[in-house]
């Protein structure tokens, strides 16, 4: 008689347990369904409002580059003496002032591109200093002349950078 109530027991106690398991189941991926779906909008109202500002910041840094570009800074900055350290200062420092200008972008943008951008800026400041080095350039005008000769021989660190920036503004677009 045991065995019987046990039997019986089991028969209403298996398919309750099955049932159960099974709306579980379903419950369980609807409402993760549901958490998916919301997260998914709320990503993308995000992006809504986030992709502005990222353009944004590639477009300032794209000025940034076009700014500290040796070429362009020369013409923008004019010596104010004949002292070629005084306008070898006087360009660093107009760099550093770009730099510290578009220094809050670089939450915008990946870590590659910002260590770009400053391997751009520290190699331009470098060709200043080296070429106010030498010693043949004894003038302010001598130390442009020899910079903008130098960019002839070569591509600028800037239009690599910018070039990096630009194939990177792509991918964000898609």
């Amino acid at each position: 008689m045991n065995s019987d109530k046990i039997l019986e027991l089991l028969m209403y106690a298996v398919p309750s347990l099955i049932t159960g398991g099974v709306a579980y189941y379903l419950f369980d991926n609807y409402f993760k369904d549901q958490q998916n779906t919301r997260r998914w909008l709320l990503q993308r109202e995000n992006q809504k409002h986030s992709l502005p500002l990222r353009l944004q910041a590639y477009e300032r840094l794209a000025l940034f580059l076009e700014r500290i570009n040796p070429s362009k800074l020369l013409i923008r900055v004019a010596p104010l003496s004949d002292n070629k350290v005084d306008y070898q200062n006087l360009l660093i420092h107009h760099i550093e002032q770009e730099y510290e200008h578009n220094i809050t972008q670089q939450v915008y943008i990946t870590n590659e591109l910002w260590t770009m951008l400053l391997t751009a800026k520290n190699t331009i400041i470098q060709n200043i200093r080296k070429t106010a080095l030498d010693e043949t350039v004894t003038t302010a005008d001598q130390l442009r002349e020899k910079i903008l000769s130098n960019l002839l021989d070569g591509q600028s660190a800037t239009t690599v950078a910018l070039s990096y920036l630009k194939n990177e503004v792509a991918e964000v677009l898609g």
